[in-house]
C-alpha cells in the first residue's frame, strides 16, 4: 500500500513580538485579562505578507526533507490571508522556491485550512497522482484586527509553518482524517467587509475579523471531539493508542474543554498559544514544528490533530510518524528583517482604527 510519509517542517516566526502588557498600553485590557481568558502571553506581527512568510516556512521544510523545490509536484497553501485574490498567493510562493514544475492552489477554510490542505495532498500521494507535495499553512492575521473589540484584537498572531510529504511503502503520515461542519453556525466567525460582493466592495465601512466567542466555543469543543472520536473509530484506535495531540492553538480553554472531553491526558497534549496567539491555519504545522525542535516527537508515534474554523468547519487526523525527527538540514532565513519596534510595524493598522501609537515609536 502506498503512503504520504513527512519528511520535512519548518516555520517562520515574525521578529516583531506583542506582548500582552504593549497591547495593554493601547487596548482596553490587561496581562491578567488576556492569559485568564486565553491563554495567551504574547503573539507576533508580521512585516511580510502571507506569501513571503510562506515561502520562508517551505525554504525551512525543504531544507530539513533535503529535496530540491524543483523536486515538488504540488503545492497547497492553506490560508484565510491571501496576499492576493488573484492570482493566488501559492503561485507567488512557487515562484519564489523556483518549483516549476508543480501545480499549486490556495485552500481556503479558516483555521483549518492547513489540515484540509494535508488531507487532499495526502489523497494526490496516495492515489498516485503525485509524489511529492509542500503543504504550508501561513496567515497575517494582524491586519485585519478591529483594535477597538478586545475580545478579539487579543487572540490573533501571524506566522507560517510547512510540511514536505512524500510517497512512501512505510505506514506513515496521515493515516485516517475526519472532516465535517457544524451546522447553522456560518455567521460565528467572519471577515466582515472582505471577499468579492457588492456588500464588501461598495457599502461597508470597515474589514476586519469578528466572532462570536461563546457560540464558538461550544460548538468548536463538540466539533472537534466529534471529529476525534469519528476518526479514532475510522482508525481502529481508542484514546490510549495516542502518544501525542496537537489540537488547533485557538484558545487554552478550548484545548482544556476538548482534552476533559476525551479524557486525554494534558501532559501529551502540545500547546503552544502562549507564544504565538492563535494563527489560524498556521497553528498546527508551528506546534508540530516546535514539538519536533523540542524532542516531543519519535518515530512511530500516534499523534492526533484537530482544528475547527470559520464555516464552522471541523477535522480531526491520525498521523503516523515515521523514522526521522531530524531535519537533514536548515536554510537560511532570507526575507528582509524588520527595524523598529512593534508599533513602528503596527501604526498605520492602529491610525486606520483612530488609536495614536505616536508616543510608542521607537523613535520617540
Amino acid at each position: 500500500m502506498r503512503y504520504a510519509n513527512i519528511t520535512g517542517w519548518g516555520k517562520y516566526v515574525p521578529p516583531a513580538v506583542m506582548s500582552n502588557d504593549d497591547l495593554a498600553s493601547v487596548v482596553e485590557t490587561s496581562d491578567e485579562w488576556i492569559r485568564s481568558r486565553s491563554g495567551i502571553e504574547r503573539r507576533h506581527y508580521s512585516h511580510l505578507t502571507t506569501g513571503e512568510m510562506a515561502w520562508q516556512a517551505a525554504e525551512q521544510a525543504l531544507a530539513a526533507a533535503g529535496v530540491a523545490a524543483e523536486s515538488i509536484d504540488m503545492l497547497i497553501l492553506g490560508t484565510t490571508t491571501g496576499s492576493d485574490l488573484c492570482p493566488n498567493t501559492a503561485s507567488f510562493v512557487l515562484d519564489k522556491l523556483g518549483a516549476g514544475n508543480a501545480g499549486c492552489m490556495d485552500l481556503n477554510s479558516a483555521c483549518t485550512s492547513w489540515f484540509y490542505a494535508l488531507s487532499n495532498a495526502t489523497a494526490m500521494v496516495r492515489s498516485g497522482q503525485i509524489e511529492r507535495a509542500l503543504v504550508i499553512g501561513a496567515e497575517h492575521l494582524s491586519i485585519v484586527m478591529n483594535w477597538h473589540e478586545r475580545s478579539t484584537a487579543v487572540l490573533f498572531g501571524d506566522g507560517a509553518g510547512a510540511v514536505v510529504i512524500e510517497a512512501s511503502d512505510e505506514p506513515s503520515g496521515l493515516l485516517q482524517s475526519s472532516w465535517s461542519v457544524v451546522r447553522d453556525t456560518r455567521e460565528t466567525l467572519e471577515m466582515k467587509g472582505l471577499g468579492v460582493n457588492p456588500a464588501n466592495l461598495f457599502r461597508s465601512p470597515q474589514r476586519h475579523l469578528a466572532f462570536d466567542g461563546q457560540s464558538i466555543f461550544k460548538n468548536a469543543v463538540k466539533g472537534m471531539a466529534d471529529a476525534c472520536i469519528d476518526v479514532l473509530d475510522k482508525a481502529g484506535m481508542s484514546v490510549d493508542d495516542i502518544d501525542l495531540f496537537i489540537p488547533h492553538q485557538a484558545n487554552i480553554r478550548i484545548i482544556e474543554a476538548l482534552a476533559k472531553r476525551l479524557d486525554f491526558p494534558v501532559e501529551k497534549i502540545i500547546v503552544r498559544i502562549q507564544e504565538y496567539a492563535n494563527t489560524s491555519a498556521a497553528s498546527i504545522p508551528l506546534a508540530l514544528t516546535d514539538a519536533l525542535e523540542a524532542g516531543r516527537v519519535k518515530p512511530g508515534m500516534n499523534i492526533l490533530t484537530a482544528t475547527f474554523g470559520g464555516g464552522l468547519t471541523c477535522g480531526a487526523g491520525i498521523i503516523k510518524w515515521g523514522e526521522r525527527t531530524e531535519a537533514l538540514a536548515r536554510a537560511e532565513i532570507t526575507a528582509a528583517n524588520f527595524e523598529g519596534n512593534v508599533f513602528d510595524l503596527m501604526q498605520e493598522s492602529f491610525n486606520y482604527h483612530g488609536i495614536d501609537v505616536s508616543h510608542l515609536l521607537s523613535g520617540e
